[in-house]
């Protein structure tokens, strides 16, 4: 946790040790507001710092650690609200935007931070890929809400066919990482583990990267996260017409709700799917609620002789005659 503990000024690095001492497997966010307790968001809980709230030169603090004092480095970065640093971790920026003719080119006087913790966990997807592997790998579409471990499966997702699992040999996999989340990249090199045959686009738009690593890279298997324009929605449909599996994910709470959006049927009228991952909020991210094959029927359900849950890349056994 050096990475993230060195953006702090050395009371706040003090406290924020002393409290979350050995959870940090645990922790998901810390949340920096100016003038506000410092707010830690655990898998299953929520605790505060209350004794410290950061004053401007703490804010100062952090913001030279991120830029290594000079923010005109990071103008790009800042002007999409974030900041990936070593180990892949994830800094959120908030405050007052700059714009120019409606369109924002920086945050200026930057008052909330949201550092997002990244773990990978290995071996998370392991019970899930097999699902969507049949002789070959199927193109997949991860749907649930925010915090519902979408990136955290597909990160594992990416590795497992890149890397191989079981008998299954590794597969050429292209990564669009728009956000660099799913590679967590730092100057073009992946922070996480994304295989031996995975090639990563960092911070690039999923509508132009999808169609450069096509035309350079020649993947087999094509990964984005969190698709939603039409632009995406283009870019993904070209690529099934050029026979490559794509792997991506949307927020949404079910199948009904994100057919119903405009920028998505496309991609359900030409069926490009044949398997869909619905993840649901529990207590811990990773709950697989169901997967559902290209006629929409839950698969899960097929599976006689056992009756388990996954979850965060272990099984938990439940009663439930709709579960496995």
């Amino acid at each position: 946790m050096d990475a993230i503990l060195r953006l702090f000024p050395e009371h706040i690095k003090d406290a924020i040790k002393e409290k979350v001492k050995n959870r940090w497997y645990e922790l998901q966010e810390i949340r920096f507001r100016l003038n506000q307790p410092i707010e830690l968001i655990y898998d299953t809980k929520i605790e505060w710092i209350n004794q410290i709230k950061p004053d401007s030169k703490d804010a100062i603090f952090v913001l030279n650690q991120l830029s290594e004092f000079s923010l005109y480095r990071m103008e790009d970065e800042l002007r999409e609200g974030y900041i990936t640093i070593e180990g892949g971790h994830r800094v959120g920026l908030a405050g007052k935007v700059n714009t120019l003719g409606g369109i924002v080119k920086a945050i200026q006087h930057i008052t909330f931070f949201n550092i997002r913790i990244a773990k990978q966990k290995l071996d998370v997807a392991l019970p899930i890929i097999p699902y969507l592997y049949r002789k070959k790998y199927m193109s997949t579409l991860f749907v649930g809400p925010p915090q519902t471990g979408k990136t955290t499966l597909i990160r594992d997702i990416v590795r497992l066919i890149g890397s191989g699992w079981k008998n299954i040999l590794p597969t050429k996999v292209a990564v669009i990482d728009e956000r660099s989340e799913i590679g967590g990249s730092i100057k073009g090199i992946p922070q996480h583990n994304v295989g031996i045959r995975t090639d990563v686009m960092d911070a690039c738009p999923k509508a132009e990267g999808m169609m450069m690593m096509i035309r350079s890279m020649s993947p087999d298997v094509l990964v984005v996260d969190e698709i939603g324009s039409e632009k995406d929605v283009q870019a993904l449909m070209e690529a099934t017409l050029a026979g490559v599996v794509v792997i991506c994910s949307v927020h949404g709470q079910n199948l009904e709700e994100i057919k119903k959006r405009p920028s998505l049927q496309p991609l359900f009228e030409q069926a490009v799917f044949q398997r869909f991952v619905l993840l649901e909020k529990q207590e811990q991210p990773g709950f697989v609620k169901g997967i559902y094959d290209h006629n929409e029927m839950n698969i899960l359900q097929k599976k006689r002789c056992s009756n388990d849950v996954v979850r965060s890349g272990s099984i938990h056994r439940y009663h439930n005659v709709d579960r496995i």
